[in-house]
């Protein structure tokens, strides 16, 4: 399973994707040889408008070329992506689908638009009906308001923000996080074993956009929130998520997803093997949990 590459017995060792959002305009094809160049476990595909990335064979054709897995497919639920695939259930079956054939096992999905009425009525149990149905992990990505002159608009239903609502599986994108002005650490505690996806990425938490900033680069406790995870032996996948558009080079655009992978793998490695018993800490205790 692409989800839990660590010995149970063994250290922690997160599994660690490379988003082909990471390297936009470059498709597909550019994130394969860029993963296994930086030594990444795993891909994530968004799908877009770009063919290949719908395509099952051409997707099963580049993971035997490079050895390289695909862990987790993005249901093309984005703004700009409301095109791709027709209908809104459509989009997730497909992406279901899509998920069994290049033997990947988590979807990602972005909550309703408010617009999307009848979509968003019974969203969360239809997005548990359809995961339960396939066996696929289909995991609500938390999103953010949206800012019109100076004020929060919520345009997300049932809400921008997955706590609080009944979803088997959650995704936490740390740049949502800083736009939304939300505690990541704090948020992703809250989820618990619901946690079934993480983008590991940063904000500023000063501006209405959605940066997608490289981890440690913003405000956000991203190291913090890894050594949770690492802590707590969390089996799920990091799909690094950064933007690389401003890289002036394909060097340096190769050194921000380099730095990335750093990142995740130095906050998640611990000196001691951090399981109940062994003596190692959980750098960031939750006083509520219990031992």
């Amino acid at each position: 399973m692409p989800s839990a590459p660590a010995d149970a017995a063994g250290p922690y060792r997160a599994h660690v994707a490379l988003s082909t959002s990471s390297l936009y305009p470059l498709g597909v094809p550019e994130t394969f040889e860029a993963a296994v160049e930086l030594g990444y476990d795993s891909i994530e595909v968004l799908v877009t408008h770009e063919r290949m990335s719908q395509l099952t064979h051409q997707l099963q054709d580049l993971v035997q070329r490079h050895q390289l897995p695909i862990s987790t497919i993005h249901a093309p639920t984005l703004l700009l992506t409301q095109q791709v695939w027709g209908k809104s259930w459509t989009k997730i079956q497909m992406a279901a689908a899509l998920t069994e054939q290049v033997g990947a096992e988590v979807v990602v999905v972005h909550p309703p638009f408010r617009w999307q009425r009848k979509y968003a009525a019974n969203f969360v149990e239809g997005v548990r009906v359809v995961s339960r149905a396939t066996g696929v992990k289909i995991s609500v990505e938390n999103m953010y308001p949206w800012r019109v002159r100076g004020r929060d608009t919520v345009v997300y239903a049932p809400h921008y923000s997955p706590l609080g609502q009944d979803y088997d599986w959650v995704t936490w994108d740390f740049s949502h996080a800083a736009t939304a002005r939300m505690d990541s650490l704090a948020a992703i505690r809250e989820l618990g074993p619901r946690l079934g996806h993480v983008h590991l990425t940063d904000g500023s938490g000063e501006t209405t956009a959605d940066e997608h900033l490289l981890p440690g680069h913003g405000v956000q406790p991203v190291a913090e929130s890894l050594h949770h995870l690492a802590a707590t032996r969390w089996r799920g996948v990091i799909g690094v998520e950064v933007s690389t558009r401003r890289a002036k080079t394909a060097e340096e655009r190769t050194a921000w997803l380099a730095e990335s992978l750093e990142f995740a793998r130095r906050h998640t490695t611990a000196p001691e093997d951090p399981r109940p018993g062994t003596g190692a800490q959980d750098p960031n205790p939750d006083p509520e949990r219990t031992p």
